[in-house]
C-alpha cells in the first residue's frame, strides 16, 4: 500500500519535469572598458502631476493622467489598520473576496460575463477593490464596480468555496518551508496581540461565518474611510463627474479606530525551529521587528545601508559571503519595510542541511561587520546607482505615479518627498550608513527562524540561542511543547512494525494475499480522476490514471521488465534506477521484509504528528532510498510517511503521505483516504472505492511490449 501511494506522487513529479535548453554565452570584447564612468549629479524629477479632490461624502480622489493609451484604472482604497481576527483569523480575507461573487442585481457569473464582455479586469480584496478598462467602456465598468461595492449579497455557495479553496492552501502551505517560516516569523516578531502576529489556520476558517464578513463590510467599507486613485487617459474635469455620478451616493458612517503597543526587539538572540522530516535544505530567516514609518527621515537611507548588506543588488554582502565564497545557497538576501503601524528586517537564504550552522554564523557575521565597520565608497556608490536605476524604470509605469501620490496623502508625507527622492538619497554618506546599521541591525537581538530536518540540524543550532534553548513550532507558528515523551526499554524498531503488521491483520493473513485490485479517485486540476492498481505476487505490478474517458498515464512491471506510458509516449525500461523503483511498487506489505538484513531501521523517538503521539522510524533499504515512517503509539497504524525524491529541475521535494481512515478489507485493515503533500502545488487527496483481495487478474493487465 505504502508504495503504491508513492509511486503516485512518482508519477506526478516527473509529469512536471521540463525539457533542459542549452545556453549559449557569446564572448563580447570589453576592453575599451577600462574605467568607469564618473557619476553625474542627482537629476531633478519632474514626476507626472496628479490632482487631488474630496467628495461632499468624505471619499478622497485622486486623478493621474497618462494620456499614452486609452485606458483607465480605478483604485479604491481603505484606509483603516490591519484587526486582530483571533479565533477568526482570515474573515476579513474572505470578506475582501466574496464582496464580488454576487449582488442583489447581478450574480457571480453575470458580473464575470459582464467584465469580460468589455475586456476589462474587476478584483476585490479586503483593502479595496481594482477595476480597469479601456476608456470608452468606463462607465460599464464603474457601474458594475459600484453594484459590487454598494451591493454584496455574500452568497453562502461562494462563501463555502472560498473556505473550500483556502483549506487547500492551508494544507499545501503546511509542507511548504517558506511558508511555514514565515508563518513562525509572524508569530515570534509581533505576537498574538498583534494583528501582523496572526496565522490562519484549518481551525480559524472553520469558526469564520457569512455574518462576520457582512459586518467586515458594513463596518469598514466607508467612503469617509477610503481614497479613490484613478489612472490614465481621463482629464480631472472627467474623472470628478465620474466619482461625482458613481461614488456620491456611496454613505459616509462612523469607522473604529483601533491601536496597538507596538511588538519590541527580542531580547537576546533565540533559535525558533519549524520541523519538516526529509528536508535536505533548511530554510534561513534572521527577523524582528523595527519601527521605521512610510516616509521617515530614515527611509531612505536604511534602505541603502541594507542594499550594501543584502538587498536586491547581486554585489549585497551576503550574496557576496553565502553564495560566492561559501558555496552555501543560490542567494542570500535582506530586506527592510516600512510600515503604518510596525516594520520588520529580515535576512534569509536557503542552505543545504550540513551547512545550516555555519550559514547562521556567516549571517551574524555580516550583520555585525556593517554595524562595527564603515562600508566602503565604492560599496555605497554601487548601492546608489542600483537605487536611482530602480527609481529610474518605476517611474515607466503611471501606476506608480498614483502610489506616489496615495502615500503622501496617506502618510501626510512633504509634497515634494518624491520629487527630492534622487537628491535625497546622493546626498547619503558613509557615517549614514553605519548610524543606519547601529540604529536598525541588530544581531545580538534577533529571532533566528529555521526550517528544515529536526533530526539532522536542530542540535547544531542551540550555540546560536543566549539561552542555549530551541523553541519548535508547528507549521502554523503554534509553539510545540519540547519536552521529549520517554520510550520504553523494550521498545525498538523491529517490535514497532510487528505490531502494526499484527494491527493490520498478522503475518499469517498478509502473506496470503497473492493479488490485488484497487481503485481510487480523486481531483486533478479541477477534474475526477481514477486511479486504477494491480499487484500479483511476487513480482507483477501495473497502474493507470483515467481522465475524462481515457487513460492518461500508465506503468508496468512484469517481473524482469517495466514501460511508463504518458499521452501516447511510451518508455520501455530494462535497467537501471527506474527498473529498481517499479520492482520495489510491486511489493504489497513491504513492511514484512524489514525484517531482512537489508533493510536499516532507526527508532528516532517518539514525535507529534497532528495531536497524535507516533513512533518515528527511518527505514533505509539496500539501494540506500530512505523512508521516515510515523506509527501511532496507539493503534500501531501508519499515519505518515516522508520521503525526499528527485523534483522536475534536479532538486530535492519531500513527500509528505499521511494515511487516514483504516478499513476492514476481508480481515485486512487499509486507510481508504490517503493525502500526498509536495508532489503537486496543491495536496493530493486520494479514496479507495474498491479494495480486492486474490480476486483473478488478467494476465494482459501486466504484459509490457
Amino acid at each position: 500500500m505504502k508504495n503504491i501511494i508513492l509511486a503516485f506522487s512518482t508519477i506526478f513529479i516527473f509529469s512536471q519535469c521540463a525539457k533542459k535548453t542549452a545556453e549559449t554565452v557569446q564572448s563580447v570584447d570589453k576592453s575599451w572598458r577600462k574605467t568607469a564612468p564618473a557619476p553625474a549629479p542627482a537629476r531633478d524629477i519632474q514626476l507626472g502631476t496628479y490632482t487631488a479632490f474630496d467628495l461632499d461624502n468624505g471619499l478622497k480622489v485622486i486623478v493621474v493622467e497618462n494620456h499614452k493609451l486609452p485606458r483607465v484604472s480605478y483604485q479604491l482604497s481603505l484606509n483603516n489598520d490591519a484587526l486582530i481576527e483571533g479565533e477568526k483569523a482570515g474573515y476579513t480575507s474572505f470578506a475582501g473576496d466574496l464582496i464580488s461573487k454576487g449582488t442583489t442585481t447581478r450574480s457571480k457569473a453575470q458580473i464575470d460575463e459582464t467584465i469580460d464582455y468589455i475586456g476589462a479586469s474587476l478584483s476585490t480584496s479586503a483593502s479595496g477593490i481594482f477595476a480597469s478598462s479601456l476608456k470608452k467602456h468606463t462607465d460599464k465598468l464603474l457601474d458594475v464596480m459600484t453594484d459590487v461595492l454598494y451591493n454584496p449579497t455574500f452568497p453562502k455557495d461562494e462563501f463555502e468555496k472560498i473556505r473550500k479553496r483556502t483549506a487547500s492552501n492551508l494544507a499545501s502551505a503546511k509542507t511548504n518551508p517558506e511558508a511555514i517560516a514565515g508563518n513562525i516569523r509572524s508569530i515570534v516578531n509581533f505576537g498574538k496581540n498583534h494583528p501582523y502576529g496572526e496565522v490562519q489556520t484549518d481551525e480559524t476558517i472553520k469558526n469564520i461565518t457569512i455574518e462576520d464578513c457582512k459586518t467586515y463590510y458594513n463596518t469598514f467599507f466607508k467612503p469617509n474611510n477610503a481614497y479613490l486613485v484613478i489612472v490614465g487617459d481621463i482629464t480631472p474635469a472627467e474623472a470628478k463627474m465620474q466619482a461625482e455620478k458613481f461614488f456620491k451616493p456611496w454613505k459616509k458612517g462612523d469607522v473604529p479606530v483601533v491601536k496597538y503597543a507596538n511588538p519590541e526587539y527580542p531580547a537576546g538572540r533565540h533559535v525558533r525551529f519549524g520541523n519538516k522530516d526529509g528536508a535536505v535544505q533548511s530554510v534561513i530567516n534572521i527577523s524582528y521587528p523595527i519601527d521605521m514609518k512610510p516616509g521617515g527621515d530614515d527611509v531612505i537611507k536604511a534602505n541603502l545601508m541594507n542594499s550594501i548588506l543584502g538587498g536586491g543588488i547581486f554585489s549585497g554582502r551576503l550574496m557576496q559571503n553565502l553564495r560566492e565564497k561559501k558555496a552555501f545557497t543560490y542567494g542570500a538576501r535582506s530586506n527592510i519595510s516600512t510600515d503604518k503601524l510596525i516594520g520588520n528586517f529580515n535576512a534569509f537564504a536557503s542552505v543545504r542541511n550540513e551547512v545550516t550552522d555555519s550559514a547562521v554564523t556567516e549571517f551574524i557575521y555580516e550583520l555585525d561587520r556593517i554595524v562595527k565597520e564603515p562600508v566602503s565608497a565604492a560599496d555605497l556608490s554601487l548601492a546608489k546607482n542600483s537605487m536611482t536605476g530602480n527609481f529610474g524604470r518605476s517611474l515607466e509605469s503611471p501606476q506608480t505615479i498614483a502610489n506616489f501620490a496615495l502615500n503622501t496623502y496617506r502618510y501626510n508625507l512633504p509634497k515634494d518627498y518624491y520629487n527630492n527622492y534622487l537628491k535625497n538619497l546622493e546626498a547619503v554618506s558613509i557615517n549614514d550608513v553605519q548610524e543606519m546599521a547601529k540604529k536598525y541591525i541588530r544581531p545580538e537581538n534577533c529571532n533566528i527562524v529555521v526550517v528544515g530536518n529536526k533530526d539532522n540540524v536542530a542540535d547544531k543550532l542551540k550555540k546560536f540561542d543566549s539561552d542555549g534553548v530551541i523553541d519548535f513550532y508547528d507549521p502554523f507558528g503554534k509553539k510545540l511543547d519540547d519536552k521529549k515523551v520517554e520510550i520504553s526499554s523494550d521498545v525498538t524498531a523491529v517490535g514497532v512494525i510487528s505490531d502494526y503488521i499484527e494491527a493490520i491483520g498478522g503475518t499469517s493473513k498478509l502473506n496470503s494475499v497473492k493479488s490485488m485490485h484497487m481503485s481510487m479517485k480523486t481531483n486533478l486540476m479541477g477534474q475526477d480522476a481514477t486511479f486504477e492498481t494491480y499487484q500479483m505476487s511476487p513480482d507483477k505490478f501495473a497502474m493507470k490514471i483515467n481522465m475524462m474517458g481515457m487513460t492518461v498515464q500508465e506503468q508496468k512491471y512484469d517481473g524482469t521488465k517495466a514501460v511508463q506510458s504518458q499521452m501516447g509516449n511510451k518508455k520501455v525500461i530494462t535497467e537501471g534506477k527506474e527498473l529498481e523503483s517499479m520492482k520495489k511498487q510491486a511489493v504489497m506489505f513491504e513492511q514484512l521484509n524489514y525484517a531482512k538484513k537489508e533493510y536499516k531501521l532507526e527508532l528516532k523517538g517518539i514525535e507529534n504528528v497532528e495531536g497524535v503521539n507516533c513512533y518515528k522510524i527511518v527505514v533505509t533499504d539496500k539501494d540506500g532510498d530512505s523512508t521516515t515512517e510515523f506509527y501511532d503509539v496507539k493503534s500501531n497504524f501508519l499515519i505518515r510517511t516522508v520521503k525526499s525524491q528527485d523534483g522536475p529541475q534536479g532538486q530535492q521535494v519531500s513527500i509528505i503521505t499521511d494515511y487516514k481512515e483504516y478499513k476492514d478489507v476481508s480481515g485486512i485493515m487499509i486507510p481508504y483516504k490517503s493525502v500526498i503533500n509536495g508532489a503537486m502545488p496543491v495536496p493530493l487527496e486520494l479514496e479507495a472505492t474498491l479494495i480486492e483481495w486474490n480476486k483473478e487478474i488478467a494476465a494482459d493487465i501486466f504484459k509490457v511490449e
